[in-house]
């Protein structure tokens, strides 16, 4: 089979690799249908550490059942399911409380051709603790909507839901690309009276109006920081979404948040401290989020993509197959495209 894999900074491949097998009784072997770039691949596809040796990608995806391990009670062959970024038991302290990505049996995708989700089949371990079995068919049109329940729109509304966004406030987001839009996405879900989406890209600030932005900050850094001021009357917002993971995003997301407020984070990273000085201190700001829980928020939101009350999947404004998955990165790193579908 076919999977992809990252070799050095912009140097994407497919290559050939064993079809995966059962390795545990509570494995099951999927046939993708459906699977997509993440803005997090991006990281590495900018700035590969050096010496470090291929690595496998993809970690959201959505395809059929075609083997379970012994184990397996609740996932049947040829069920269409949606799998989520971590592979979780279910069962243990941690995933009865919600927080799946603290599994104490987590398992990671990408670490091989039979372990990442960019490839014609996967292993996934845990798979009744992990896979989310689909009500619709394999040709529903939905299917693009579905799949980003499996990272992007859980991690959009993970922020709204760590920094606590209530009906009648408002709120800024801090990124255009599918977090950032999924959380804008989520903020109008909580009822945020007023969003400010953080975007510099005409077609990306217009989907965020279409999912419920009400004003497009195009400035960054310290006029970004003025802009949003003075649209909140010098208070900032009662909380900021951030969304990308950079310093210049969590130092605006600190100058922007109102007194009293909150931050969710959800952005990976790229930044080893957050500057949190005394004047901060005085302003009682909570920091918040993390890496989202994805499998806690499925059932949720699932039903606004099946009744049509969201649409996510417009995120996706690049459909690429297997064999031009060089393309589907580089179109997402030079921002032409959102984000890349690929089609098995």
């Amino acid at each position: 089979m076919k999977a992809t894999f990252l070799y050095g900074s912009g140097d994407v491949r497919v290559e050939e690799v064993s079809y995966p097998t059962i390795l545990k009784p509570t494995d099951a072997i999927l046939r993708t249908v459906v699977a997509c770039v993440c803005g997090s691949d991006l990281w590495d596809y900018y700035n590969f550490p050096a010496g470090r040796e291929r690595v496998a990608k993809g970690h959201e995806t959505i395809g059929i059942v075609e083997e379970i391990g012994s184990a397996v009670k609740n996932i049947k062959v040829g069920d269409l399911v949606v799998v989520p970024f971590v592979a979780s038991c279910g069962h243990c302290d941690f995933c009865l409380q919600g927080l799946q990505t603290s599994c104490r049996s987590i398992e990671f995708f990408g670490h091989d051709g039979g372990g990442a989700l960019q490839a014609e089949a996967a292993r996934i371990p845990n798979a009744d603790g992990t896979m989310v079995k689909l009500p619709v068919g394999v040709d529903s049109p939905l299917i693009p909507s579905l799949l980003t329940l499996s990272d992007v729109l859980c991690t959009g509304y993970h922020a709204a839901v760590t920094a606590g966004v209530k009906p009648g406030e408002t709120v800024t987001v801090i990124g255009d690309g599918a977090v950032g839009l999924s959380a804008v996405i989520s903020a109008k879900k909580k009822g945020a009276e007023r969003i400010i989406l953080v975007s510099r890209h005409e077609n990306r600030a217009a989907l965020g109006r279409e999912y419920g932005a009400t004003d497009i900050v195009a400035e960054r850094d310290a006029e970004g920081i003025a802009r949003i001021k003075d649209l909140t009357n010098g208070d900032g917002t009662h909380r900021v979404l951030e969304a990308v993971g950079t310093q210049s995003a969590i130092d605006m997301a600190i100058a922007v948040c109102r007194s009293g407020g909150a931050i969710g984070r959800v952005g990976a990273s790229q930044y080893p401290t957050v500057p949190m000085d005394f004047g901060t201190l005085m302003r009682n700001i909570t920091l918040t989020g993390g890496v989202a829980p994805a499998r806690h928020y499925i059932d949720e939101l699932m039903p606004d993509i099946l009744d049509g009350t969201i649409n996510p999947g417009k995120m996706f404004d690049l459909t690429v197959g297997i064999d031009d998955m060089a393309a589907g990165y580089k179109a997402m790193a030079d921002r032409t495209a959102i984000k890349t579908l690929v089609r098995f």
